[in-house]
């Protein structure tokens, strides 16, 4: 383990903490919905998968905050410990989202490799990151029109606003990721690739968040996505 690799594990921690702490304190406060207060946890942590990308030098070390993660949102859950980001009627989607990125990040994430595959893992995060929250957010406040599928209510609107952020999120990420000094040794993909690829990804993820039972999205979206950019590129 190198310094930098020490330097990212220990503000891979300082800033999950200050982010739990500080939408608990500022939730409360201000007395935003939980809903709202989680959605920014869920964003706030999904987004730090470029700090990862930045602060270490070795893979292998770099997943390990999100895994222990995985352990500690259960711990969190079980114990309401946040109660901006959990209550009686959460469900799993923070303890599935930790294994979901840890899994991608593990499978993709490649450093000082002839080729890396970790922007096709960060697009996949992303496209729950910013999709899955503001489908949330979007279908809990604006919803005029509903659908169901087996048996679980989903909006038009909330669904319409998954395949918007979803296609941006991923487009934009397979732009300025791959080549960068987060990811030398991406692949890069032309303009006309990026669009094919973000719009199956798109039509990926957004079919995941519709068909999947409350909370299992945090699973199906980026595993989804991530095996399908994988699979077309």
């Amino acid at each position: 383990m190198i310094r930098n690799d020490i330097v990212g594990l220990v503000l891979s921690y300082v800033y999950a903490f200050g982010l739990l702490f500080a939408v608990e304190g500022i939730g409360k406060k201000f007395k935003w919905s939980q809903d709202v207060t989680r959605k920014i946890i869920h964003i706030g942590a999904g987004m730090w998968v470029w700090g990862i990308l930045y602060f270490f030098e070795n893979w292998y070390y770099g997943i390990i905050p999100f895994a222990t993660f995985i352990v500690l949102n259960y711990v969190f859950y079980r114990q309401q410990s946040f109660k901006q980001m959990d209550t009686a009627q959460s469900t799993l989607g923070t303890v599935y989202f930790a294994f979901s990125i840890t899994v991608l990040m593990t499978c993709m994430w490649r450093t000082n490799a002839a080729q890396d595959q970790a922007p096709l893992a960060v697009a996949a995060i992303m496209a729950m990151t910013w999709g899955d929250a503001f489908a949330s957010l979007i279908g809990n406040r604006w919803v005029r029109s509903f659908y169901r599928v087996f048996g679980h209510r989903r909006s038009w609107q909330g669904s319409a606003a998954m395949a918007g952020f979803s296609f941006a999120a991923i487009a934009i990420t397979l732009t300025v990721l791959p080549g960068s000094c987060l990811s030398s040794s991406g692949q890069s993909f032309s303009i006309q690739s990026i669009l094919q690829l973000s719009l199956v990804a798109t039509a990926v993820a957004t079919l995941a968040e519709a068909l999947s039972p409350k909370g299992t999205d945090n699973l199906s979206v980026p595993l989804l996505t991530g095996l399908a950019l994988w699979l077309l590129s």
